[in-house]
């Protein structure tokens, strides 16, 4: 089933167009990674799709509705987005930060209820952040802050989960950490993942399929293996790469490039 669909849209700033005409479609309980060199719109696409900018032409669609037409909050129940760069106000702990995921399903004066804190403290254990509750979040570390923010996505109780580069400023150590959560939150609780990710191999390592641009275009859309491969990264990246199956995983890695 198609989970999102995107149907030519187009989007650009002040007169420059940054994505030309791009049709995707997002599977429901898969990991899509969006891969592409850097400025090839990958981001942009990313908030198109979760309405955080316009687009100038076409249409996003969620389970058949359009959601340009969709409430701010509804849209809020049903996909949560971690943007690249997250910041939190100076003071706030992680239990607090946690709680803002909670705001589409409030009504009122936007008390908390019994039900919201035992989401919250789920969320906290689903990331293993618990243990930092009452925490300031400018306190922790790298790895430790993006699960916290992870855990604020999850409790929006969604079932589409979109991040922008989630594993930005990480050590090798966090990045599988935070990739492997995801890939938890994907297999145990069937959530939609959908991320912008650099690098190739843990693109391919985690995902089910992949969607490959450049220069504001759709250049593939397919499987780890359909996509990951010499002729496809060639005309993706514009290098000359050597793919091995790695053993551990059994997934399609790029051992080495050069440059074309």
């Amino acid at each position: 089933m198609n989970h999102i669909q995107v149907k030519n849209i187009a989007v650009g700033y002040d007169n420059i167009q940054i994505i030309q005409d791009i049709s995707v479609q997002f599977h429901e309980g898969e990991i899509t990674a969006i891969i592409g060199p850097n400025g090839c719109g990958k981001s942009t696409l990313l908030k198109a799709i979760t309405r955080i900018i316009p687009h100038a032409k076409g249409a996003v669609y969620l389970d058949g509705e359009a959601i340009a037409k969709m409430k701010t909050k509804d849209l809020a129940k049903k996909m949560a987005i971690l943007p690249q760069v997250t910041e939190s106000p100076a003071g706030l702990t992680v239990g607090e930060l946690v709680s803002y995921g909670r705001y589409p399903h409030q009504s009122g004066f936007g008390k908390l209820t019994e039900e919201d804190y035992e989401i919250i403290d789920w969320a906290l254990e689903m990331t293993s952040t618990l243990k930092y509750k009452y925490r300031f979040v400018d306190t922790l570390s790298g790895g430790q802050r993006q699960r916290v923010w992870i855990a604020m996505a999850l409790a929006q109780k969604t079932d589409i989960i979109f991040l922008d580069e989630p594993t930005t400023y990480l050590d090798m150590a966090h990045q599988l950490e935070v990739l492997n959560l995801l890939k938890t939150l994907n297999e145990k609780e069937n959530r939609t993942i959908i991320m912008v990710l650099h690098d190739l191999n843990h693109a391919a390592r985690f995902s089910h399929q992949l969607i490959a641009m450049r220069e504001g275009t759709l250049v593939r859309q397919g499987s780890v293996d359909e996509i990951m491969r010499n002729d496809v990264l060639k005309e993706i990246f514009g290098i000359d790469a050597r793919i091995v199956t790695d053993p551990r995983t059994n997934k399609p890695v790029c051992l080495s490039y050069d440059l074309l």
